[in-house]
């Protein structure tokens, strides 16, 4: 039956005079499922045959995803895909892997969900696949990085434009985009207002999730969809490829495996809603993101399997100073080595050489958040990271970069060990950069272990602190690897786009 029948019917049974309900009006809608997030576009793979990419959406009840693609705007000739269910326990999240398609071609796609005769509006995104020649050179690879959204009470504030700084990023036309931590606060409320030190107010779009610190799968759940509530954000996961990681904030303030209890739940919500490739049974979030000849993507996890934050000063490996844990470290100490990228980006959720604590233990010393825990040797969960920058050293890999965020400011640190107190690795550089939508905070210190030193930083002026998005530090970093050279070109950019800082490597 038609909207129009629905309503003459509706008409016909109602007296003269009468006045027609509005519930009425809109019952023939309301039998469609509804995409509230639009559509995420994730994990673009580059293999030897062919590339492949991740679609991600949700719906609001059981139905199923319907995925169709092509090479043209008008989906001639389109690719139509069918069969993977919405389900109420995975908070009807469903996601398709895009197989079998060509180098350096954009791609146009459309999502569905059907319940019953009942199908969606389709949702329509694009993305380009890596690879491919450009004036009989191959085509380079652009990856923007940066983490923190939605922190500190610093929500959508309709007033400022929203998320401002995702639509930046998007006109960047990145390749894909690296988010290094903290997708959501589920442990930050986001109040109707925040009144600003000056007198002005930044309201925020609030919904009842995010009235309260999450606790239950449907708050951490409510958390993301909240996020998707901003039009800049939506547009930007819609067209550019996501490669998603989580640190803390996808649960709780500095926590960690076994100290804590609810983290279940939060890492069900991150892996539902993450636009990655998630295999039953297993929710792994290391990963390796292949991106043609040029970049090889090695996505870590220093939440998962850390110990509990301690004064993180221990002189030997043991219990208390598992960071990465021995799987994670042994992948990593086998795939970096073996990967045929020239350039090797480890998408790391903390920085490793600068201090980030967590108070004080028992006994009145500094517990530490990070690896990194004062000048001196490698000690504590630094002797992890010992541990494999000399296996890097050894097996000599060359054009390793680390990306990074969770400080709430951007910076460029040099790593050497001629500044080092443990010397055994190769110079390399970590690049950070923050945050997307949240309070700014920094700059930190550094320590000493590894050699850093601080070639440019940005952060607030004069000790400020918890500054709001409008205060214009917001920060993300671009990497851009390619070029006659096959060298890589790094810039890091304020909320506008306007490069602050940029660096040639190789």
């Amino acid at each position: 039956m038609t909207r129009r029948r629905v309503l003459q019917n509706l008409v016909a049974a109602v007296p003269a005079g009468a006045a027609l309900a509005a519930p009425a009006v809109v019952t023939a809608e309301n039998l469609r499922p509804a995409l509230p997030c639009g559509a995420v576009v994730g994990d673009p793979v580059s293999g030897a045959e062919s590339n492949s990419v991740v679609i991600w959406s949700r719906t609001d009840r059981p139905a199923v995803m319907e995925v169709e693609y092509a090479s043209r705007p008008d989906f001639q000739g389109a690719v139509r895909l069918s069969g993977l269910s919405a389900r109420p326990e995975e908070g009807f999240t469903a996601r398709q892997e895009l197989r079998g398609l060509r180098a350096g071609v954009e791609y146009f796609y459309r999502v569905r969900f059907a319940a019953g005769s009942a199908r969606s509006e389709p949702f329509t995104g694009r993305f380009r696949t890596p690879g491919g020649m450009v004036e009989a050179r191959p085509r380079g690879v652009r990856l923007l990085w940066s983490g923190d959204t939605c922190g500190q009470g610093y929500g959508i504030n309709p007033d400022w434009g929203g998320m401002r700084i995702y639509e930046a990023m998007r006109q960047r036309q990145p390749d894909f985009f690296i988010h290094s931590g903290d997708t959501i606060y589920a442990d930050n409320p986001i109040p109707r207002e925040i009144r600003l030190p000056g007198g002005e107010l930044w309201r925020n779009v609030v919904t009842e999730a995010k009235s309260r610190a999450a606790r239950t799968v449907e708050d951490f759940r409510g958390a993301y969809d909240y996020n998707f509530l901003d039009a800049n954000l939506r547009r930007f996961h819609a067209e550019v490829p996501q490669v998603w990681q989580w640190d803390d904030h996808e649960f709780r303030n500095n926590w960690s495996p076994g100290n804590v209890e609810g983290s279940a739940a939060a890492r069900q919500a991150f892996c539902e809603y993450a636009p990655m490739r998630v295999r039953p049974g297993v929710r792994r979030i290391f990963r390796k993101i292949s991106y043609g000849p040029l970049v090889d993507v090695f996505v870590i996890d220093m939440r998962s399997y850390r110990a509990a934050n301690t004064y993180n000063r221990q002189t030997r490996e043991g219990p208390e100073t598992v960071f990465l844990g021995g799987e994670q470290l042994r992948w990593l100490e086998r795939a970096v080595p073996t990967s045929g990228a020239r350039w090797k980006v480890i998408a790391s959720d903390m920085p490793l050489g600068l201090l980030v604590g967590d108070g004080k233990d028992a006994e009145g010393r500094a517990r530490w958040e990070a690896a990194a825990n004062g000048d001196g040797p490698a000690l504590g969960r630094e002797l992890e990271v010992a541990r494999l920058l000399a296996a890097w050293k050894k097996a000599r890999v060359k054009n390793v970069v680390w990306l990074t965020a969770d400080v709430h400011y951007t910076a460029a640190h040099r790593y050497s060990p001629e500044r080092a107190q443990f010397t055994e690795f190769d110079p390399f550089w970590e690049f950070v950069s923050g945050p997307l939508n949240a309070g700014t905070f920094g700059p930190g210190a550094l320590d000493n272990t590894f050699g850093p030193e601080v070639v440019f930083a940005k952060a607030p002026p004069n000790g400020q602190s918890n500054l709001p998005p409008s205060a214009g530090y917001q920060f993300f970093g671009e990497l851009e690897a390619g070029g006659a050279t096959g060298g890589m070109k790094v810039v890091l950019r304020d909320l506008t786009g306007a490069a602050l800082w940029e660096r040639e490597l190789g």
